[in-house]
């Protein structure tokens, strides 16, 4: 599941590593290649095959900070949080992204805004 995705790259962040693996997931691939689109990380690849599959992902610095300053859970598997495409709001007034799972894929908030659907807050970053 994302959490445990997140925590990595985030542990290896602070640890100031060039790249971490994560266990394989379309959930996660997804995540990840949103946020490689927004410029939290440097590049997404697959590798392996069968059940050896994992996630390589290198990390991206800003003259020597990590990219993302925090990661906030929104929800959780004890609690799930859904939202409307009208009642999503700016980041961190517009520094940070809102990541939602909508029934058209992996989207943050304002993809989710401008197509007008709802769904999962998964987590906020920024």
């Amino acid at each position: 599941m994302y959490l445990n995705t997140l925590t990595i790259i985030k542990n290896g962040l602070e640890r100031k590593f060039e790249k971490v693996k994560v266990p394989y997931s379309k959930n996660d691939l997804a995540v990840l290649e949103l946020l490689s689109k927004r410029g939290y990380v440097d590049s997404v690849s697959r590798k392996g095959r069968g059940v050896k599959r994992i996630i390589e992902v290198k990390l991206k610095y800003n003259n020597d900070n990590p990219q993302i300053s925090g990661i906030k859970f929104i929800s959780r598997p004890s609690r799930r949080i859904y939202v409307g495409y009208k009642d999503l709001r700016k980041s961190r007034q517009g520094h940070g992204h809102f990541i939602l799972s909508t029934p058209g894929g992996v989207k943050d908030g304002y993809e989710a805004r401008k197509d007008k659907v709802g769904g999962e807050l998964l987590f906020e970053i920024w």
